[in-house]
C-alpha cells in the first residue's frame, strides 16, 4: 500500500473531521479495494466541472469522479466539497457522512463496477458496504427513490 495520505485537500475546511475521513478512506482501501491504491482529492465545483468536462465531456460540476488505473490497481477520486455540502444538507446528515458515501461510491467504480451497466451489482455492493460501514443511504439508493 502507498504510504501517502489517502486524502488531499485543495483547501482544508475547519468544519470537517479530516481524521475521520482519512481513517474511512484507509478502511475502504483495505476492505473494499483489498489493498489496492486509493487517493482522493477534495476540491471545489470549478475543478470538478473542469475534470468532468475534460474526461467525461460533461460541462457541469459533479459530486464524485473516479479515475481507475489501467492496471486495475486502484486509482484516484475527485470530490466536490460544494456538492457534498449541498447533498448533506439535502439528505439531512453530516458533511463527513456525505464525503464517506462519495468515497465509497467512487471506490466501487475503482473496483471495476458500473451502476449504469451492471444490472444492479454495484447498487447491491454499495448497500452491503454502507451497512457494514454504518453509512446513510448512498448515491445509487437515493437516485432510485
Amino acid at each position: 500500500m502507498n504510504s501517502d495520505p489517502p486524502i488531499s485537500y485543495r483547501r482544508r475546511s475547519p468544519s470537517i473531521d479530516n481524521r475521520r475521513l482519512e481513517s474511512f478512506a484507509e478502511s475502504v482501501q483495505s476492505r473494499v479495494l483489498k489493498g489496492r491504491e486509493l487517493h482522493c482529492l477534495i476540491t471545489g465545483d470549478k475543478e470538478s466541472q473542469e475534470l468532468n468536462k475534460r474526461f467525461r465531456r460533461k460541462n457541469y460540476p459533479t459530486d464524485v469522479l473516479s479515475f481507475p488505473r489501467s492496471n486495475g490497481e486502484g486509482g484516484d477520486l475527485a470530490i466536490s466539497l460544494a456538492r457534498a455540502r449541498a447533498q448533506a444538507r439535502q439528505f439531512g446528515h453530516a458533511i463527513e457522512d456525505e464525503l464517506c458515501i462519495l468515497i465509497l461510491h467512487g471506490a466501487l467504480h475503482l473496483a471495476g463496477m458500473d451502476h449504469e451497466t451492471d444490472n444492479g451489482e454495484m447498487a447491491r455492493a454499495e448497500a452491503r458496504w454502507r451497512k457494514k460501514l454504518g453509512l446513510p443511504a448512498g448515491l445509487i439508493a437515493r437516485a432510485s427513490q
